[in-house]
């Protein structure tokens, strides 16, 4: 399928089904064409990517130049998420009416002056502030990503090696933003993080500004009743995805705030889907959200939004736990990203709609063994022991992404044009609240663990113990030389031990957590082969006969 198809089909197809017989395809482009245009792809990706990633990564570094706590600097990145999943809603509709490349040509203008102002912004209010702004006019990259790789690849693997490596970029930004920012922070601070944010802005202006992108015929798609359901929808996911953002930040039950958010989230939404229902042409169809089909394909994007956020609040927690940072674990994130590349590079080769629930079962089947694997960690525990872990956890986040966006869009443009939107509101949102769920829900488990942990070994630890009073003996020897007062080393030998134990009692808690992703991992593989069983038994079923 041609980017040209793909885009007639949108425009031309009737709401029920697309053409039986498609437009002739453009002409195969040469191999250097396509090969520009693969290279702008990644690099429209890995500008979106690395746009989040590189701040939400770097917190701790951050929050010193900015003079924040860092309870504060969540709010960096609940900023950034909560306004860019409401301009992915505008694409849709911007891209039929004013054009995708126009929308962002302004947006990428905006992006490169908004980072710019990055640069002169030292306090959190201006940070948050263009952080939002940034999230908004960041929202076509990872689409135009997916329309310039689908451009000029090759007639015979179009669809699959579009969108297979039109999700790369994005995806390899996760590990390589862990890999760059030492080095970055370290020449300028967080100001290099952001000078690096702005050389790919540019760099990408350039790109959209000199390859041309083909577009379906515009027309017009905004009415009135948008300037009721845009704000609506905008207040409702932005309110829900700041609470996710900063629930475990603040705890959940102690800012009250938190509870307003949720309920003005929940009302805004319900107003939305009141709305959306009577209207002739709705921003997403929720009828067709709601059919069974719809939600047992949303319920398994989130699952493994959950199952795949092991990688950053899992592994990557550990070894912060631990005390390592990221420069320590450099060749960890290079290993996830060598396997993300080789997992979308296979994909590509074997990916087809009829084999995505196998693809699936497989992507489950790696994440099981991965979290059972990472559940035998100890303090001793470092990054080369997770090289094969993490590695099958990156090639599974491959073999699962693109096959889910290519089932998606088969079965939209299988409707009609107008279902475009609604899948990607369901993809695309999926992805964005899935994540923030899963750290959300996994980092709180971790909390609770650590505290549940903390409680068993504190109560073990009695100075009645030999073995305990000989410990903290051994460690208080160690402060002989700055302390002559034996009580006041005691005091010291204490605390050193309730920092181990502490320590262990968080490695206790993480081992939990990749018990738990082991466990939803088999719940995922029992409910799809389940799934598959059922589906071969109605398909080997004689048709029913029709009445006379």
């Amino acid at each position: 399928m041609t980017a040209t198809t793909l885009d007639r089909a949108e425009a031309e197809a009737p709401p029920a089904a697309v053409p039986a017989a498609q437009p002739p395809a453009a002409p195969a482009a040469s191999p250097l064409v396509f090969a520009t245009y693969a290279a702008s792809s990644l690099l429209l990706g890995l500008t979106q990517g690395l746009g989040l990633n590189l701040v939400a990564v770097n917190l701790t570094g951050i929050q010193g130049a900015l003079g924040i706590t860092q309870l504060e600097s969540n709010w960096l990145v609940a900023a950034y998420m909560a306004t860019n999943i409401t301009g992915m809603m505008l694409l849709y509709k911007m891209r039929t009416q004013f054009g995708l490349r126009r929308f962002a040509e302004i947006g990428l203008a905006v992006y490169v002056l908004v980072a710019f102002a990055h640069l002169f912004s030292n306090d959190l209010r201006s940070a948050v502030t263009v952080r939002a702004v940034m999230g908004f006019v960041a929202a076509p990259l990872s689409t135009l990503a997916f329309f310039y790789m689908l451009e000029k690849a090759p007639e015979a693997k179009r669809l699959a090696v579009g969108v297979c490596f039109g999700l790369l970029g994005a995806q390899l930004a996760v590990p390589l933003s862990r890999v760059v920012s030492p080095e970055l922070l370290e020449i300028g601070e967080w100001h290099g993080l952001y000078l690096l944010e702005t050389g790919l802005a540019l760099m990408s202006l350039c790109v959209i500004l000199t390859l041309p992108l083909t577009h379906p015929p515009r027309m017009k798609v905004f009415d009135r009743a948008d300037l009721v359901s845009f704000p609506l929808l905008a207040i409702g996911t932005g309110s829900l995805i700041l609470v996710l953002a900063l629930g475990r930040a603040y705890w959940w039950f102690e800012a009250p705030w938190l509870g307003v958010l949720l309920a003005l989230g929940i009302g805004a939404l319900a107003l939305f889907s009141a709305v959306e229902l009577n209207r002739a042409n709705p921003i997403i169809d929720l009828r067709w959200l709601a059919s069974r089909e719809m939600l047992a394909f949303t319920g398994a994007l989130m699952l493994f939004r959950v199952l795949l956020s092991e990688q950053s609040v899992g592994a990557v927690g550990l070894f912060n736990t631990l005390g390592l940072q990221n420069d320590q674990m450099i060749p960890l994130f290079w290993i996830a990203a060598a396997a993300t590349v080789a997992g979308y590079a296979f994909t590509s080769l074997v990916v087809q709609p009829a084999r995505v629930q196998m693809l699936h079962l497989a992507a489950l089947v790696l994440i099981a063994a991965a979290a059972w694997m990472d559940a035998q960690a100890t303090n001793l525990t470092r990054p080369a022991q997770f090289y094969l872990s993490q590695a099958m956890m990156a090639f599974a986040g491959a073999i699962f992404l693109a096959p889910s966006m290519v089932a998606g869009l088969v079965k939209a443009l299988q409707r009609g044009p107008s279902y475009i939107l609604s899948f990607l509101a369901v993809f695309l949102g999926s992805q964005t609240i899935g994540g923030l769920l899963g750290s959300a829900v996994l980092g709180t488990f971790v909390t609770i663990r650590e505290k549940f942990h903390s409680n068993i070994l504190s109560g073990a630890l009695t100075l009645t113990d030999p073995v305990v009073a000989q410990r903290v003996q051994t460690y208080g020897t160690g402060y002989s030389k700055v302390l002559q007062d034996g009580a006041l080393r005691d005091a010291q030998g204490v605390a050193a031990l309730g920092r181990l134990a502490t320590q262990e009692a968080n490695v206790l808690a993480y081992n939990d957590l990749f018990l738990l992703v082991f466990a939803m991992a088999l719940f995922g593989i029992a409910a799809l082969v389940a799934h598959m069983i059922i589906d071969a038994v109605g398909a080997s079923r004689p048709p029913a006969l029709k009445p006379a």
